[in-house]
């Protein structure tokens, strides 16, 4: 099954030379710290606007943002796996991503168990979503 099929709608552009991604942790040239509280910053996909952090993680193989997306999509809170951050900006409070906004509001959802996103078939299938899309 090609990811096309897999994930009904196809698969938007993106950035044609993204680089392979480890989704679930930290770029080590990102900016991130476990010292820096990134509750608030801005997200900001290859063409605009995601929304705002209301959670990071930052476990070894289970880091992600909660991104509220309310004004971009009606309702809707969206988990972006760490490994899609490019870089962040501390003084202007913003964490830039490495894909398009169409790519983080087609893939998968990810439902949270008991506040966490931690289920493991839901988080192996957004990290092929992610993988397939940013390898293209």
């Amino acid at each position: 099954m090609t990811p096309n099929e897999q994930y009904s709608g196809g698969l938007p552009p993106l950035v044609p030379s993204a680089p392979a991604i480890d989704p679930w942790n930290w770029p080590p040239d990102s900016g991130w710290s476990p010292q820096r509280n990134l509750i608030g910053y801005h997200v900001k996909a290859t063409d605009g606007n995601v929304g705002k952090i209301d959670m990071a993680t930052h476990a070894q193989d289970a880091s992600y943002l909660v991104v509220d997306a309310r004004r971009w999509i009606f309702g809707s809170t969206l988990v972006v796996p760490a490994g899609l951050v490019s870089v962040i900006d501390h003084s202007e409070q913003n964490v830039y991503l490495i894909c398009t906004k169409e790519l983080v509001k087609s893939a998968p959802p990810l439902k949270p168990v008991d506040g966490k996103f931690t289920n493991r078939p839901d988080r192996d299938k957004l990290a092929r979503y992610y993988r397939a899309a940013l390898s293209r």
